[in-house]
């Protein structure tokens, strides 16, 4: 796929240190937001060595005969890893951990994987539609039919996860085929976006003609309703099919 993209991130109004971390590839072949926890130092350091592992580990097996699904799962299960020696070897940062949300064009293929509750949202023909699950305690209740959506979205566990990167009982790394169609607007975000933000006020400024000036204004939407956390966005604008 063709495309163009940006990637921004801001520490909000609120917190001190920036503990999210993105990587957006010059190439366009693979996207990465990325959502720490942990303290002052630990999230900052876990959503770093997740962003940085995953980005290696893609670029080293790219031309490999690894079906794209498996590449990525690799990807994030040595990404854990790496978290995981680095809480040994730095018993201050045990308890760090990261979201971490990938979107990756291969072979003719679209592929996205996720742990946690940074989001990826498609934006076609106007209408908004938020691609992965989060991996939290509400967004099973809601599942379920525990609670509804206005509860869930004020409900005081609403950050607590299910599983993160960076944890030796890691479940599962959730991946999915990616269906894109010229025209299309894929946002990766962390949750300080989704957190001040309504889907519609995300659609309303996603649908802008200028995708940067769309990263921006979401990011100033979000620190002028508060800004409790830190905030990333990246917005990929598919243009053109490709037979690379």
């Amino acid at each position: 796929m063709k495309s163009r993209f940006t990637g921004l991130s801001d520490p909000g109004r609120v917190r001190l240190v920036n503990q999210d971390a993105f990587y957006v590839d010059p190439d366009g072949r693979f996207f990465i937001v990325a959502d720490g926890m942990g303290g002052h130092a630990g999230g900052e350091e876990a959503s770093w060595i997740a962003t940085q592992t995953i980005k290696s580990y893609l670029n080293e097996h790219w031309d490999s005969e690894e079906k794209s699904p498996d590449l990525l799962e690799a990807a994030f299960w040595k990404a854990n890893q790496a978290i995981v020696q680095d809480q040994q070897k730095h018993p201050e940062r045990s308890d760090m951990g990261t979201t971490a949300v990938v979107v990756l064009f291969r072979r003719q293929e679209a592929w996205t994987a996720h742990v946690g509750d940074s989001r990826l949202y498609r934006l076609r023909d106007a209408k908004l539609e938020k691609i992965t699950e989060d991996h939290t305690w509400v967004a099973r209740a809601l599942k379920a039919g525990v609670l509804s959506p206005a509860q869930a979205r004020v409900h005081p566990w609403r950050h607590m996860l299910s599983q993160c990167v960076g944890r030796e009982d890691l479940a599962q790394v959730e991946i999915q085929s990616l269906d894109v169609q010229v025209g299309d607007r894929l946002l990766l975000c962390s949750d300080g976006l989704t957190e001040e933000l309504t889907d519609v006020a995300i659609s309303s400024y996603l649908q802008s003609p200028l995708w940067e000036q769309a990263a921006c204004d979401l990011v100033d939407a979000a620190k002028e309703q508060g800004g409790r956390d830190n905030i990333t966005v990246v917005i990929v604008a598919i243009e053109a099919s490709t037979d690379k």
